[in-house]
């Protein structure tokens, strides 16, 4: 998957994790949480962009009971930025 269509992918679940109603955010946030968790667990602490679009594309049934799969793509897009080649919403160079 090119890593530019992952990040939009990403930063739309990003977007529906912010935009959702309060009572419903905190049970959000925290599966993102557990996620996250899961995926520094798998990838470590050290990746690029596109070892991460690798990993997602490579499926993500592992996260499936852990929440919906727009939070798993909230999950990604927090975690891209912690990648070694993210910069500013995009892959540098």
């Amino acid at each position: 998957m090119p890593v530019a269509n992952a990040l939009f992918q990403w930063e739309d679940g990003q977007r529906r994790l912010r935009e959702s109603p309060e009572p419903e955010r905190m049970a959000y946030e925290r599966a993102s949480d557990r996620v996250l968790d899961e995926l520094r667990r798998r990838l470590g602490s050290t990746f690029s962009l596109e070892e991460l679009a690798d990993f997602y594309e490579g499926g993500t049934d592992w996260a499936a009971d852990l929440g919906h799969a727009w939070i798993v793509d909230a999950s990604f897009a927090r975690y891209a930025r912690e990648a070694s080649d993210y910069g500013g919403g995009r892959q540098r160079s």
